[in-house]
């Protein structure tokens, strides 16, 4: 791990960004996500636009839909020191 060189952070991420993004990512309209988390479609926009916050709850169930860990959605902008870890 002595040559490995994180990559530059080029964005900060919001939480309502990175469901969108994994959401587009996998070609899913808001509607579509809806279906498949219960959670209505007003509901996922204010989200994806920061106007509601997300929450762990909701977290887990559109993580189970857009098939990712939690935590990829609460911490979008997560940073690991990977020299501590070695």
């Amino acid at each position: 791990m002595k040559t490995f060189r994180p990559a530059k952070k080029r964005v900060d991420v919001s939480v309502g960004e990175s469901v969108r993004i994994l959401r587009e990512l996998q070609s899913l309209s808001q509607t579509r996500l809806s279906e498949l988390t219960g959670i209505p479609q007003a509901t996922i926009s204010a989200i994806e636009n920061d106007r509601v916050n997300l929450g762990v709850e909701r977290a887990k169930v559109f993580a189970r839909a857009l098939k990712c860990h939690p935590a990829v959605l609460v911490f979008p902008n997560w940073e690991m020191d990977f020299e501590q870890v070695a």
